[in-house]
């Protein structure tokens, strides 16, 4: 078994069109002109009569074929051309050109449709020669790769995280294609191929992370734990999706210009048991704060107290204080006073 070999783009050097679509049309209408010459000369006895209509008919007959190397290419589009199965080279540079009549164009992926992506359309070149009533018409397919950057946008992923927690995420990937030999022969179809990798990739990326900060979790690699997760390092996570993604398809000649989160969620199964979970951490976070604030203004009327003399507390009326006042301030309705009007004998 042969190796397998890598293609590499090559620059094809190809001819202007616009001459030779002139003179072509021009021996178009010297075949023509042949062809009545030919007659009328039959029609007199002519002997050179017949020459001139047999070299005619034969020229409208096989005229077209200069027309199948007539390319024209837009900005941000390239052709790659084979002959006889042979690679040739590229087209890259918009223009009118002229390329052997037998070249191919060749791209597995121009039926392919990426989500939001700007594919280039195969066009057909329709050229139409009339001239009294006769009529030719020549259809010269292409099938251009598009050069411009374009964006990927998967479908969502269910994947588990660091935690073995099930979380959705979709990403969006804007990629270009560099290198138009390697995209057509190195694979079979580039853009499956993108769109593969790019789930291959997330998937690998996101089972290191955990979809919150968590206690005890390596993400860097580095053996010490860190706080990197899904959703508090979304620019971590993206920037190292997008060079995965491109280590997996450098040899299909394309180029990952940037990778970004669109949609990071619980799965709908744990969805709702992590919200009552963060709820239950919020509030918790929340009373500690209440707690630790009214601990402060206990302490801090206490002082006052005893600088200003206002009252002597002994240790039972002390803990008495303390335990009131803190019930005022941590309580979740509002305090109810009650005044004392004293004892009456």
């Amino acid at each position: 078994m042969g190796a397998f070999r890598l293609m590499k783009e090559q620059k094809l050097q190809a001819r202007p069109g616009m001459p030779v679509l002139v003179v072509s049309v021009l021996l178009y209408l010297v075949a023509l002109g042949l062809v009545i010459l030919g007659a009328v000369l039959l029609d007199n006895e002519n002997s050179l009569g017949a020459l001139f209509l047999v070299l005619g008919i034969l020229w409208l007959i096989a005229g077209f074929i200069p027309f199948l190397g007539l390319k024209v290419l837009k900005p941000n589009e390239a052709l790659v051309l084979t002959l006889f199965g042979n690679y040739t080279g590229t087209l890259r540079e918009p223009g009118f050109y002229f390329v052997h009549p037998f070249s191919v164009a060749v791209n597995p992926a121009a039926k392919t449709r990426l989500g939001q992506s700007g594919d280039v359309q195969p066009v057909k070149q329709s050229i139409t020669i009339s001239s009294e009533g006769s009529k030719v018409d020549v259809e010269i397919e292409g099938k251009r790769l598009s050069l411009k950057a374009m964006t990927l946008n998967n479908a969502r992923q269910k994947v588990n995280d660091r935690l073995g927690n099930p979380v959705e995420i979709g990403i969006a990937v804007i990629w270009r294609v560099v290198d138009t030999a390697k995209a057509v022969f190195n694979v079979d179809n580039y853009k499956e191929y993108l769109s593969l990798q790019c789930d291959s990739a997330l998937r690998e990326i996101v089972r290191i992370y955990p979809y919150d900060v968590a206690p005890n979790i390596d993400t860097t690699g580095d053996g010490e734990p860190d706080e990197g997760s899904l959703r508090g390092s979304s620019e971590v996570v993206a920037r190292r999706i997008k060079e995965e993604i491109q280590g997996k398809v450098h040899d299909a000649g394309l180029e990952i210009l940037e990778a970004r989160i669109t949609y990071l969620a619980y799965a709908p199964e744990i969805a709702a048991v992590m919200l009552q979970r963060q709820q239950a951490s919020a509030i918790v976070d929340a009373r500690k704060l209440i707690v630790d604030g009214a601990v402060g203004m206990v302490e801090m009327a206490l002082e006052k107290l005893a600088q200003n003399e206002v009252v002597t507390l002994d240790e039972e009326s002390r803990a008495a204080m303390v335990s009131n006042l803190l019930v005022v301030l941590c309580g979740n309705r509002d305090a109810q006073p009650v005044i004392s009007s004293g004892s009456s004998v």
